[in-house]
């Protein structure tokens, strides 16, 4: 007897991997920002770590109700078409069942067999089959709003613990490089982590990240010794 063979496609990563690096990546370029504009504006420890305690708990609280209203937003928008399509079968099941054998014969199936593999879906599980042929909502990419909430707020705060602790951990004096360069090596490793997890090339994520992340700092860092200079 033939083993069945399992196949682990990467596909099925993409809603927690997305929402995963997103709130990792902007817990440590927002905090670290934030951070480097404070220091630059008045190099004091104690600034620097209570604008970094603010930046971690409102970016986290903000990642997870953005992703979680615009998560929901993509459910609302399936369950509708989803809800839409259910009618349209009950209404005219035969004209249902040419439209789902067409976007076969579209992919390259013969006539006939398309047909009758539509009518063998449909009589198994109608929505379901055109749920995922025809509206291209499946299990691995459908919205699951909470799940991708909680990973961006826990991420999040993960990252954004990074620059946090380099603060804690700096002398005064130091606080500037040590927090920019280790941003920067956190970023790498986020980077290289995600390509990882999804199956990529290391170098261009990583490179991508960091380059935004230096980016988003020294235009903090400037704007913060600028105002620092005036007020």
């Amino acid at each position: 007897m033939r083993s069945i063979h399992t196949e682990n496609h990467l596909i099925a990563r993409i809603g927690w991997l997305r929402a995963a690096v997103l709130g990792a990546n902007d817990g440590i370029i927002s905090t670290a920002s934030l951070i480097l504009g404070v220091v630059s504006a008045a190099p004091t420890g104690n600034g620097a770590v209570l604008a970094g305690v603010a930046g971690l708990v409102a970016g986290a609280m903000s990642m997870a109700a953005g992703e979680y209203v615009s998560v929901s937003s993509q459910a609302d928008t399936e369950h509708a078409d989803m809800a839409r399509e259910a009618g349209e079968l009950a209404a005219d099941p035969d004209r249902e069942t040419d439209e789902l054998a067409q976007i076969y014969i579209g992919r390259g199936v013969e006539a006939g067999l398309a047909r009758q593999v539509a009518v063998q879906l449909m009589a198994k599980d109608a929505l379901a089959a055109h749920s995922h042929d025809e509206l291209g909502i499946s299990d691995a990419t459908t919205a699951r709003p909470v799940q991708a909430a909680m990973a961006s707020a826990a991420t999040f705060t993960a990252g954004a613990a990074a620059p946090l602790i380099l603060t804690l951990v700096s002398p005064p004096a130091l606080l500037l490089p040590v927090v920019a360069a280790g941003s920067l090596v956190f970023l790498a490793l986020l980077g290289m982590i995600g390509a990882r997890a999804g199956g990529a090339g290391l170098v261009r994520p990583t490179l991508r990240v960091m380059f935004w992340g230096a980016l988003a700092m020294a235009l903090t860092t400037g704007i913060g010794a600028v105002f620092g200079t005036l007020v």
